[in-house]
């Protein structure tokens, strides 16, 4: 039985992306007829449209397929979302965690909605201050909650292969509405939560 993998790519923006990387790779110095690089720029136009596909995602639609009518007003937390994304100033990734809450104001979403409205923000080119507040924005939008909480924690390839090449360097990034915003001991509280180990 032979292993056959299946994908779902634009063959016309494939290809015309392939075409713009070999010409990348001409102009570096490479030889694109050498065996190693004959299917290069076809996986690279394969590669950089998955790690863009948030373009084609609608993150609103992704919460409000999931809403569910509830009397819960405490804080619903996912924590250590895995970001994946890439830099809009040198295309190079940065990659961490995000942790999101929100305080229900009569409806909740669906668990996982939340972990892919994440990916639909970060799978496009990206800063990562334009990511923590997109994410806090939609959830906001959406579900009208009392309150909204985003912290991501990443780490730049773009300054740690590059520029000033520092390996251990983490960036962190904030963004808060309504309750965590107005109530210290609320935001002390999601803090607390992101930073223990309660599992």
């Amino acid at each position: 039985m032979s292993y056959s993998k299946k994908e779902i790519f634009d063959d016309k923006t494939t290809a015309a992306l392939a075409g713009h990387y070999k010409a990348v790779l001409e102009l570096l110095g490479e030889d694109t007829k050498r065996d190693g690089l004959l299917k290069t720029p076809v996986r690279v136009a394969k590669a950089m449209q998955f790690l863009t596909q948030g373009y084609e995602e609608d993150p609103v639609a992704i919460l409000s397929s999931a809403l569910f009518k509830e009397d819960y007003r405490q804080i619903v937390l996912v924590k250590d979302i895995e970001i994946y994304s890439l830099c809009e100033h040198h295309m190079l990734p940065f990659y961490g965690k995000a942790h999101v809450a929100y305080i229900p104001n009569g409806y909740i979403t669906g668990l996982s909605k939340i972990a892919r409205v994440v990916d639909a923000f970060s799978r496009r080119l990206q800063v990562q201050e334009r990511l923590t507040v997109q994410i806090r924005d939609c959830l906001q939008q959406t579900l009208n909650p009392l309150g909204v909480a985003v912290v991501i924690e990443a780490a730049h390839m773009c300054m740690q292969m590059r520029g000033v090449e520092k390996q251990n360097s983490v960036t962190t990034t904030s963004a808060f509405t309504g309750i965590f915003l107005k109530d210290i001991r609320t935001r002390e509280e999601f803090l607390r939560l992101i930073g223990s180990s309660l599992h």
